[in-house]
């Protein structure tokens, strides 16, 4: 076993020390999943060159996490089978793309120190002439077109350094211009990469239905036609639609609705959902990268793009005051008859550093946000919102928990509310999901114990239970299931009690019937977190007069949750392609 050691220690970072090489680059991945998944751990960075490990933890949590890192074998960890995981893990990317910007500034350095001291001085103009013809094409090109600004500047101020013979400093702007081009350009990357991160799919292999025989292949491999099996517990990889079999699927990535719903043949599915329970097979429609969710990725992208008023000022006062640094070039000239006295005027310039310093600016507070896991989608959304006077939440997870729990436990046909949980938390237990676990949690809250008095269950999935209890038959399940597929009457009586729950914010409802009579209905709800009343509170007081709620979930839940927290403008059962402001 390797052994490690400490060799940076403060409350909540640690690094440690395995020795150079100590472990391959192939397993950095595997490693790294490993620790990630762990919930001591909230960062991981791994250098295989220097064999070290530095850790972000929670900071009361310092000896558990020595326990974790003792326990860790480094030298079995087997390197994960799909290479191409390592170039899609965020993470790791984010890594090398740094590498990747290092290295690069690393050899501009170099390259410009080194030609100086190195290179004769004939080589080194011929080099500067070189360097110098983009500079000079791009502002020649600016000219051409009418227009006097940055571009024509610098070339401008490159080639009046090669004319004065200050071959030197000529090639100490272009140096600064290109460091500057590539720090703009790292930090644009990098933030696209951690604004995108959220929401990329992490999936590499898949199961293919081939002449009735599941194969296992690349994800890069899938054609569109192909069926692709998907189990309990599996994020769907791509659109399409069911061809085989039926599901729970969880759409809280697109919806917000944090109950599963059920799907069957001819069903569509999208990438990125995931199967709570059932099997299916889906024909593809849309590959990975055709996916919705990687249109909403590519939306990002795009987005992120787009410029702030500001910065579009300062490229405008940038381009604005090049005229002005002309006049001071002739004027100069013509005063003092000293070329090199009017070239410094060029020289000194602040229209570059305008131009440039407001996007680094812009950008950097992009990426400071992310950090803080707040996504700002373009400079000009972060610019408008110092204006801003409507802000519009998302509900599930936001305002809401995104836990499912039972809201209210209404007894009929002679039962009690205690008997009809109880008994739902029996036949309930035997399955978990969502819905059953918030069922089972409420009754263990409740100290609603139970014995098992029921005969064996036969669970329909996406339907509900059936079983025999006390010899009459008991179902539980859903709408569809309980009164179109067993044909439970739907008494005036249900119907009045199902529209004064819906009515309440219920998220769903739950049926259990008896003996062929409807005994009781569970309402299910997503709890609102404790401090949203607060949170809305306070932003009014902030100064936002119009705050709007978006939601995947139905009519009656997204305006009882509106009322409870007194928002006046919301939107039901939408996507996120969907949602447009009324």
């Amino acid at each position: 076993m390797l052994s490690y050691q400490i060799v940076h220690d403060i409350p909540g970072r640690m690094r440690i020390r395995y020795g150079k090489y100590a472990f391959a680059e192939n397993i950095e991945t595997a490693l790294y999943e490993k620790l990630i998944r762990s919930e001591l751990v909230q960062e991981v960075e791994i250098n295989h060159i220097t064999g070290s490990i530095l850790l972000l933890y929670q900071k009361d949590k310092r000896w558990e996490l020595v326990e974790l890192i003792n326990a860790l074998k480094i030298d079995e960890i087997q390197p994960l089978s799909d290479s191409s995981r390592i170039e899609k893990h965020y993470a790791l990317v984010q890594k090398k793309v740094t590498q990747e910007y290092v290295n690069e500034f690393t050899k501009m350095l170099l390259r410009h120190y080194l030609f100086r001291w190195f290179l004769p001085a004939s080589l080194q103009k011929i080099n500067c002439f070189i360097s110098a013809f983009k500079y000079i094409r791009n502002g020649l090109r600016e000219l051409a077109r009418g227009k006097i600004n940055v571009p024509v500047l610098d070339a401008t101020s490159i080639g009046v350094s090669m004319i004065g013979g200050q071959f030197t400093t000529a090639k100490d702007i272009m140096f600064l211009l290109s460091v500057s081009e590539l720090l703009e350009d790292y930090t644009r990357k990098k933030t696209s990469l951690q604004l995108k991160e959220s929401l990329a799919l992490h999936i590499d292999r898949v199961w293919v239905l081939n002449e009735g025989s599941e194969i296992e292949m690349p994800v890069d491999q899938l054609k569109k036609g192909d069926t692709v099996v998907v189990q309990t517990g599996a994020m769907i990889p791509v659109d399409g639609e069911i061809v085989l079999g039926e599901a729970l699927i969880n759409e809280s990535s697109f919806t917000g609705e944090p109950l599963s719903k059920m799907v069957g043949v001819d069903d569509t599915v999208f990438a990125g959902t995931v199967v709570e329970e059932g099997r299916i097979g889906i024909r593809v429609r849309n590959l990975q990268q055709e996916s919705r969710i990687s249109k909403i990725v590519d939306m990002i992208d795009t987005n992120e793009s787009l410029k702030a008023g500001i910065q579009s000022k300062a490229e405008h006062l940038a381009d604005s005051i090049v005229p002005f640094s002309f006049f001071g070039f002739f004027g100069m000239l013509l005063l003092t008859r000293s070329f090199t006295r009017a070239a410094s005027i060029l020289l000194v310039d602040y229209s570059c550093a305008i131009k440039l310093s407001t996007s680094i600016s812009v950008i950097s507070a992009m990426q400071e946000a992310s950090r803080h896991a707040i996504m700002v989608k373009g400079g000009k959304y972060l610019e408008a919102m110092a204006e801003a006077d409507t802000i519009v939440f998302d509900k599930t997870g936001t305002l809401t928990n995104a836990c499912p729990s039972v809201q209210k436990v209404t007894p009929m046909d002679g039962y009690s509310r205690d008997e009809v949980l109880r008994i739902a938390a029996c036949l309930e237990e035997h399955f978990p999901h969502s819905v059953a676990n918030a069922i089972v949690k409420q009754a263990r809250l409740e100290n609603l114990h139970h014995e098992e008095e029921h005969a064996k269950v036969e669970y329909i999935i996406a339907h509900g239970i059936i079983t025999t209890l006390h010899g009459q038959r008991a179902i539980i399940g859903s709408d569809h299931f309980i009164f179109e597929d067993e044909k439970i009457p739907k008494t005036d009586q249900a119907i009045s009690i199902i529209e004064e729950l819906q009515k309440d914010g219920a998220s769903s409802l739950i049926y259990l019937a008896i003996g062929n009579h409807l005994a009781g209905i569970i309402s299910i709800y997503d709890p609102l977190k404790d401090e949203a009343k607060e949170v809305i509170q306070s932003l009014r007081e902030a100064g936002f007069g119009h705050i709007v709620m978006l939601t995947g979930d139905c009519e009656h839940t997204a305006k009882h949750i509106a009322r409870e927290l007194g928002i006046h403008q919301y939107q039901a059962n939408v996507l996120p392609e969907d949602s447009k402001l009324c």
